[in-house]
């Protein structure tokens, strides 16, 4: 039974392949049409999707990290009184046993002063942290002036461009942090300018400057860190190493944070790039649903006679209605898998030279492009053609399979 159903379709099949591609110019036309809508959505969601990628890349690697872990309610409650939330100075809890697929851990220290230097005077927003490990988790910040905290000097300090632009300074230079203890009282420290960073978020960027974190627990009077940062080899491990966290971390006494509750910014881009998408994607429908539906209809108009004598001969209305719907359904499958393999070709083309662009809003700026293919994103384009098709024949269809016997018969005669 299933052999004899298998080679009726099979047959079904054959049948409807010679009727589609007897007119070589209208199937012609109908596959262009197909892969090129298939090859716009490629290129456009890939485009997107390396760019999303890259930005979240560069959004963990330049500020937050993984996972970061923090005392419970501190990003809440916290802010106001930081120095209430301090976890311990060493991060043994964490890396004793650390979760899978973790490269380093390393400890930050925020806080919050004025910036002094000369007659010039700026707010800024501080982040004390340890110099060796944080390379590893900061490689997406950009040293574009001087040099990196090295480590090997406390009196030192690395300062975001448009905050040294803000106040005036260089590499070299000496400035003064002034900040309020966590006892309330006032400290100050004299420090030079190591070198000015950059990194994808200006905001963040004419605001912020690093110290060791020494220095910073010396400028606050405390001891501890407000955050572990938490750095995996992969970003898709994200979820496992948080489970592996909460489940051996004391849940009244440390909170991990994954990195995409963070990245506001992020999330609110990834968001409209999303709908960006499903916007071609519904336009590219409609262009393939409007164009192959004309072609479908113009074929069963040729071949009235055809599917009369075809029903004279005793094959059914649902048999007619099933061939026309394959032969749509062909042209989606041909369609689809050819732009598919064209839309890849040509995002490798593309993405080996690059693709210049202006700097986006909130950079200073930028980049060059590429296109990146994810096999999800060729699966999505595939089902765009092959449900686009489909759709578009199933009118031609229901027309072809309603019509009358005698009428069919005595069409162009």
């Amino acid at each position: 039974m299933l052999n004899e159903a298998a080679n009726r379709a099979a047959r079904a099949t054959l049948v409807a392949a010679r009727n589609l591609f007897r007119q070589r110019r209208r199937a012609l036309l109908a596959m262009l049409i197909i892969c090129g809508g298939v090859v716009t959505f490629v290129l456009a969601g890939g485009f997107i999707h390396w760019l999303l990628d890259n930005m979240r890349e560069s959004t963990i690697h330049s500020q937050l990290g993984h996972i970061q872990v923090i005392r419970p309610g501190y990003f809440k409650k916290g802010l106001g009184d930081p120095y209430s939330y301090l976890l311990p100075s060493g991060t043994e809890a964490v890396s004793a046993q650390p979760p899978q697929g973790m490269v380093t851990i390393t400890p930050r220290l925020s806080f919050n002063g004025l910036l002094s230097s000369g007659d010039n005077t700026i707010s800024f927003m501080g982040e004390g942290i340890d110099p060796e490990r944080e390379a590893l988790v900061g490689r997406s910040i950009r040293i574009v002036a001087g040099s990196n905290l090295d480590g090997t000097n406390d009196n030192t300090v690395l300062v975001g461009r448009g905050l040294a632009a803000n106040v005036g300074v260089q590499p070299g230079d000496t400035v003064v942090l002034l900040a309020t203890t966590a006892e309330g009282g006032l400290n100050a420290v004299e420090l030079t300018v190591a070198g000015l960073f950059g990194t994808t978020v200006k905001a963040y960027d004419d605001a912020a400057l690093r110290v060791p974190i020494e220095t910073a627990r010396k400028l606050m009077r405390v001891e501890g860190a407000t955050s572990w940062v938490v750095l995996l080899e992969r970003t898709a491990d994200t979820d496992a190493a948080l489970a592996s966290l909460k489940a051996r971390l004391p849940a009244n006494e440390f909170e991990p944070i994954p990195w995409y509750d963070l990245a506001d910014f992020y999330n609110k881009t990834a968001e409209l790039f999303t709908r960006q998408v499903g916007v071609v994607r519904i336009l590219i429908a409609l262009i393939v649903v409007l164009s192959i539906s004309n072609t479908l209809s113009m074929a069963v108009v040729e071949r009235t006679g055809e599917i009369g004598t075809a029903m004279a001969l005793g094959v059914r209305r649902a048999g007619i209605l099933r061939m026309f719907l394959t032969e749509g359904a062909l042209l989606g499958v041909i369609g689809g898998a050819v732009g598919v393999g064209l839309g890849f070709l040509l995002a490798t083309a593309i993405s080996a030279v690059g693709i210049p662009m202006p700097p986006p809003p909130g950079m200073e700026t930028g980049f060059t492009g590429r296109i990146s293919v994810p096999p999800t994103l060729a699966w999505e384009a595939f089902q765009l053609a092959f449900a686009t098709t489909l759709l578009a024949s199933i009118l031609p269809a229901w027309k072809a399979s309603r019509m009358n016997i005698v009428n069919a018969l005595r069409h162009q005669r």
